[in-house]
């Protein structure tokens, strides 16, 4: 017992085995949270994780290279470390971790933008509100800033617009290989990535399929920066249309497949629309695959009840269950085949109209 407590009490931070915290302590660290996230993001700007090599480095020398005053960044270092984001070495350097490395622009599952993107200013405008949203069941964007969330984030946060697309091009990239493989669209002439962000899914589709067509639907902004390879030029242009517009509003899009990912969580309206516009696009016996986070049956509970939260704030949308999600595609038409796991953290809804 004794040489347990010893090697436990010289562990560095973030390192090693302690007892769990009672719970008026475990819930002053809750009420903390702001802290960790504000330092998650305060790494992510300054650029620490792309400083730090692969061998542990003392504070002075990470703070010349990301221009810090030292003190400061040992403070917010220390911070991070009690998380598991960087660990501080019994000498005082610090090296990294499995998560800090997720924080460098290069990792090729980088998490950067993703950080950036749940931290942004109008996060800290929004959550304060989150009572007066579970009272009335609405966003409280629209009386923050006087109209509704993408309309402020393209016309009035243009920065913050860039990392939101940037975060959802991550995702995208990290997820549309494995959707790619699940799908199996033999026999289908034409695919549709419906609110398709920069186009990674359907570029992985036609990689699968080299006779295969698609067309990417998504906002002007968002299009304008799809991925060079569907643009002229690219090896997959002429394959590919790409369509500017918001299907909320319509789809002029005609295909055999849609593919609908991470999209169905706005405000009931908006995703009523959306569904109806991709069933009159389609019409009878077309194929619809809608791809999604749960907020059950998931190893991701934590991340995906606090962004169920977050699209409260934001639009009034919310994550769904499997049950709620059934219900929605059912209540607009669509008739569900098959459900299937893309990987943990996503599922398949794979769906047709009938008729």
């Amino acid at each position: 017992m004794t040489t347990a407590t010893s090697a436990k009490s010289s562990a560095p931070h973030g390192q090693g085995e302690s007892p769990s915290p009672p719970p008026s302590m475990r819930l002053r660290e809750l009420v903390f949270g702001a802290a960790c996230a504000a330092a998650v993001r305060a790494a992510a700007r300054l650029g620490v994780a792309d400083a730090l090599g692969d061998s542990p480095k003392a504070v002075e020398d990470l703070a010349a290279a990301v221009k810090t005053e030292p003190k400061p960044l040992r403070r917010l270092l220390r911070a991070l470390s009690c998380y598991g984001v960087f660990e501080e070495r019994p000498d005082g350097t610090f090296a990294h971790t499995g998560m800090s490395r997720l924080l460098r622009e290069d990792a090729p599952d980088s998490l950067r933008d993703i950080s950036l993107w749940c931290t942004e200013p109008w996060t800290w405008d929004a959550w304060p509100r989150l009572d007066e949203a579970v009272r009335t069941g609405r966003n409280v964007v629209e009386d923050l800033y006087g109209k509704e969330f993408f309309s402020y984030l393209n016309e009035d946060a243009p920065e913050s617009a860039d990392v939101f697309n940037r975060a959802m091009t991550t995702s995208s990239e990290q997820s549309a290989r494995e959707v790619a493989a699940l799908l199996d669209l033999s026999g289908s002439a034409s695919v549709a990535d419906v609110g398709g962000g920069q186009g990674h899914v359907v570029a992985s589709l036609l990689d699968k399929y080299p006779s295969m067509h698609g067309s990417l639907l998504d906002l002007p902004r968002v299009v304008d920066n799809a991925v060079p390879r569907l643009r002229e030029g690219g090896d997959l242009a002429d394959r590919v249309r790409i369509v500017p517009g918001d299907a909320r509003e319509s789809v002029p899009v005609k295909a055999d497949v849609y593919v609908i990912k991470n999209i169905l969580e706005w405000d009931d309206a908006s995703t009523t629309r959306l569904l109806g516009n991709v069933i009159r696009a389609g019409g009878p016996g077309t194929r619809v695959v809608v791809i999604e986070n749960l907020v059950d049956d998931t190893p991701s509970m934590r991340f995906s009840t606090g962004m169920d939260l977050l699209l409260l704030l934001n639009v009034g949308g919310a994550k769904h269950t499997t049950e709620s999600m059934v219900t929605r595609l059912t209540s607009a038409g669509l008739v569900i085949d098959d459900v299937s796991p893309v990987n943990p953290y996503l599922h398949a809804f794979d769906c047709h109209v009938p008729g």
